[in-house]
């Protein structure tokens, strides 16, 4: 029989665990906080035009200490016997009511303060869905749940700094932030100058994850998460245009779009105009 392995203190790792004494150590609690993007129509008050789109992301209106009153995303803390992963499709299918969607982690956030009640820290997710699949509803420590409008832009550019302004509005609530960040860094590591009616450090997350979304439309095609299985060639170019916040040539859209998608025998009914013919993800 080999022998067993001894530590510098003489130690097996059996008499190691019995000694071992958690409470030496602090331990942090660990949140998931998602970020849950859809694509929305606008409203339109002349049928006969195309619906233009807006990007929205799911907040949560705190019910309770700290930031009662303030706004948040969605999550909530990893339970012992879970994954981050499993907290956070927990907390999708508890706040939206769907399952299997698309599911990305974003970045762990650990700054520390980063919450006022002990040392936490978020693993932070990405979920992109159809708005249309979705009723929400509020969890307990909420007293509503809304999509909100997301726009983003940068404000100021630097010699070595951005500064980026974010604005979410939901019928006559409005809120804001101003973040600043390296010109060739990521948004993970910015700073919040001015955040007003967002709890934590949500602003940060946000902009983290609208930063992923938009890098990785250029060689993936996650934008068909966002869309229901028939959808024209328009309104996925609308979606890449309202995510990236500026108009694409349609031809050459097309042509990028083309090995994504596999057009169908079907066409689009009752909208007011010339029926367009709908494509599914390919």
């Amino acid at each position: 029989m080999a022998e067993r392995l001894r530590d510098r203190d003489g130690l097996t790792e059996e008499e190691f665990l019995e000694r071992y004494e958690q409470e030496d150590y602090p331990r942090p609690s660990v949140a998931a906080d998602m970020v849950i993007f859809a694509v929305t129509d606008q409203e339109e008050e002349n049928y006969r035009k195309l619906p233009g789109k807006e990007l929205r992301i799911l907040l949560i209106k705190r019910g309770g200490h700290p930031y009662l009153g303030s706004w948040a995303l969605p999550g909530g803390f990893v339970r012992p016997s879970e994954t981050t992963e499993q907290a956070a499709s927990r907390e999708l299918r508890e706040e939206t009511g769907v399952d299997n969607v698309y599911l990305e982690q974003l970045y762990t956030f650990s700054q520390p303060g980063r919450d006022p009640r002990t040392w936490v820290m978020s693993c932070s997710y990405m979920a992109l869905i159809d708005s249309a699949r979705v009723q929400i509803r509020a969890g307990d420590d909420a007293d509503q749940a809304a999509w909100f409008k997301l726009v983003c832009r940068v404000r100021e550019r630097r010699e070595k700094t951005e500064v980026w302004e974010m604005t979410l509005s939901h019928e006559d609530v409005s809120l804001k932030a101003v973040l600043e960040k390296e010109a060739e860094g990521n948004f993970a590591g910015s700073r919040i100058l001015e955040q007003d009616g967002l709890a934590f450090d949500h602003s940060r997350i946000i902009a983290c994850g609208l930063e992923r979304l938009r890098g990785k439309l250029r060689y993936t095609d996650l934008a068909l998460h966002l869309l229901p299985e028939y959808f024209t060639l328009t309104q996925l170019q609308q979606v890449y245009e309202v995510i990236l916040d500026r108009e694409l040539p349609a031809a050459a859209f097309r042509r990028k779009a083309s090995p994504m998608v596999r057009e169908t025998e079907q066409y689009t009914e009752n909208q007011g105009h010339r029926p367009s013919r709908l494509y599914r993800r390919n």
